[in-house]
């Protein structure tokens, strides 16, 4: 959603029409996972992606129709389909897509969520009876919604903001509300959850932070640098991130928010640094934290973290040594291992 909005503020300023298009779910090798988007519009302007150009071509054509008609649709393509060997979708995988056009209160949602680094959900109905096709709520992480009275949904939604995972439900005729009930028996939901932008927070800017950074803004995430060293923290060595805090780390991390979103690297080798920003970010929801330095170095800094109050289930949070064993040995490579690890380690793997 985020690599859309420019173009699809240009898009709506210029008063074309769009569709967009969500993938709903996977199964098997798919190319793209829940949530990629791809936007449309009638003459021809594509922007993101659905499968990675396997089934775009299928999709556009199914939103021209979304657009003129303004009926969503569900599209299926799986391996075993003779239309998914037409459009080229032969690596195995099966992917649903959920077509529909987009409204200027989805466009607005979207801008605030992203503008603000909001966590949020979006629950759509993409199967049930024709008038309720497309029809959403909207729910703010501090519990406002707009969009159409999902209520039905509002716990299931809620626990996809507070686990930052997207899913499918369906509801059957014997739950929903009067309003809601047609000739379908059950409405289906598509659950879609949109958290705030990764972020990586260095302890220490030497080196290693300078490439970790660089390397972590290529992948998409917002980066901040803590270190009390002037001679670090300063703006000629990290021109390229987004927050460089020239403070105690007990002083600088009261200024950001460790969420879930959160990877957090200590890297300078000096407790007086790196031990109250790890004892902070192990209490914390960080879904990463590591530490740089040798077993011998982390044994030790396991002593000074329990003599600090924290238990063993917080200290065994923390990567140490920091990064995958791939043999680094430059700080470039250093920072490739220890990228590599944090998006291991947000995905899941």
């Amino acid at each position: 959603m985020r690599e859309l909005l420019d173009d699809l503020t240009r898009w709506t300023a210029d008063q074309k029409s769009v569709a967009i298009a969500t993938v709903v779910q996977t199964w098997g090798s798919a190319p793209r996972g829940v949530g990629s988007k791809m936007a449309l519009t009638p003459d021809g302007k594509i922007s993101g992606s659905v499968s990675g150009g396997c089934v775009e071509s299928a999709v556009y054509e199914a939103g021209l129709e979304v657009i003129e008609g303004g009926t969503p649709q569900l599209l299926h393509f799986g391996v075993a389909d003779e239309t998914a060997w037409e459009v080229g979708l032969a690596c195995g995988g099966t992917i649903e897509v959920f077509v529909e056009p987009l409204t200027p209160l989805v466009l607005a949602f979207w801008r605030e969520v992203v503008q603000k680094e909001m966590s949020a959900v979006v629950a759509t109905v993409i199967r049930g009876d024709a008038n309720w096709l497309g029809k959403k709520m909207l729910l703010y992480e501090l519990g406002m919604a707009l969009g159409d009275d999902l209520s039905f949904a509002l716990s299931t939604m809620k626990q996809a903001l507070a686990s930052g995972q997207s899913s499918r439900k369906s509801y059957s005729r014997e739950v929903l509300p009067p309003y809601a009930l047609g000739p379908s028996a059950q409405i289906e939901l598509f659950i879609e959850a949109y958290s705030t932008s990764p972020q990586l927070v260095c302890i220490g800017g030497g080196h290693i932070a300078i490439a970790l950074t660089q390397l972590a803004k290529i992948v998409g995430y917002r980066t901040i640098v803590i270190d009390p060293r002037t001679a670090f923290a300063n703006a000629e060595r990290f021109p390229h991130i987004d927050q460089l805090i020239a403070k105690w780390p007990s002083a600088a991390l009261p200024q950001i928010t460790l969420s879930r979103s959160t990877a957090l690297a200590a890297l300078t080798h000096d407790p007086k640094i790196d031990d109250s920003a790890l004892i902070a970010a192990l209490q914390s929801n960080a879904f990463y934290v590591g530490a740089l330095g040798s077993q011998k170095t982390h044994d030790q800094r396991i002593e000074r973290l329990k003599a600090a109050g924290l238990s063993e289930a917080a200290i065994a949070r923390m990567s140490a040594p920091i990064g995958l064993d791939i043999g680094a040995r430059t700080p470039a490579e250093i920072a490739l291992a220890v990228m590599a690890e944090i998006v291991a380690a947000k995905n899941r793997r």
